[in-house]
């Protein structure tokens, strides 16, 4: 069963229960003669501010959400130019034709990945075949070199690490670079913000310039902060978004 559908069940049966149960006990009030209706608290102020607390609790965690994932998208891309840099760096143990071949390639992924792979990264939200090919050669350069001595088999397991963890990253790029909410908490977060931007005018909202100022701050408040979740939903593609800036800076010469 769609996820859409049972939350259009859940939606549907909750609003119908809250109706008959509404209407029955208004029945039951119309019967009961000595029931004074002044007696009886208004609802309407206290579901608009339990509305307002809801939401803006969905809301901030939404925000939250998405920042927390901008912040990892940014610590993998670190953590994948940081790797692949050690293994430049450590690759001097080995005879310089071993250390050329992994310096040359090390380098040509770190360029296809600033120049080629982050422009269909942000438009497409996937990396490509190439960048994968060229990380595995890069893989190849360092596993299939067999140490000739002490000194650069201390040198080969932390090579081999430092591929790995560059891997790793990678992978954890690509999960990272399509959107992080789902489509159902879009779908609460905007009907959530049509429902408290409607609220105000079950407050009987006049045209004084200061309930008409309020009212458009609030509405303008609601929709900067739905801009700020969209904004920060797709970590690499979106205005602020993470930058290949690690990979510039670790490799200058690219």
């Amino acid at each position: 069963m769609s996820q859409w559908l049972v939350l259009g069940i859940a939606m549907a049966a909750v609003c119908g229960v809250v109706l008959i149960i509404t209407v029955l006990k208004e029945r039951r009030i119309a019967e009961d003669h000595d029931h004074d209706p002044t007696e009886t608290p208004d609802v309407i102020e206290y579901l608009t501010m339990m509305v307002g607390v809801v939401y803006a609790i969905v809301l901030g965690l939404a925000i939250a959400g998405v920042w927390e994932a901008r912040s990892a998208a940014e610590d993998t891309v670190r953590a994948e130019a940081q790797a692949l840099h050690e293994v430049s760096a450590r690759a001097r143990a080995y005879p310089a034709p071993v250390r050329d071949r992994i310096r040359s390639d090390v380098d040509a992924y770190v360029s296809y990945v600033v120049h080629k792979e982050w422009p269909v990264m942000s438009d497409q939200g996937q990396l490509t075949p190439r960048g994968t090919e060229l990380l595995t050669k890069v893989r190849a350069d360092v596993t299939d070199y067999h140490p000739r001595n002490d000194f650069e088999g201390q040198s080969y397991q932390p090579l081999v690490d430092q591929v790995g963890a560059a891997d790793d990253a990678r992978n954890a790029r690509a999960d990272a670079a399509d959107s992080t909410l789902p489509g159902v908490v879009w779908f609460g977060l905007i009907i959530g913000g049509a429902i408290s931007v409607g609220i105000m005018f079950t407050l009987q909202i006049r045209r004084s310039g200061r309930e008409m100022l309020m009212a458009g701050l609030f509405s303008a408040l609601i929709a900067f902060l739905l801009f700020l979740v969209w904004d920060f939903d797709s970590p690499f593609s979106r205005g602020i978004s993470a930058s290949a800036d690690p990979f510039r800076d670790l490799f200058p010469h690219l």
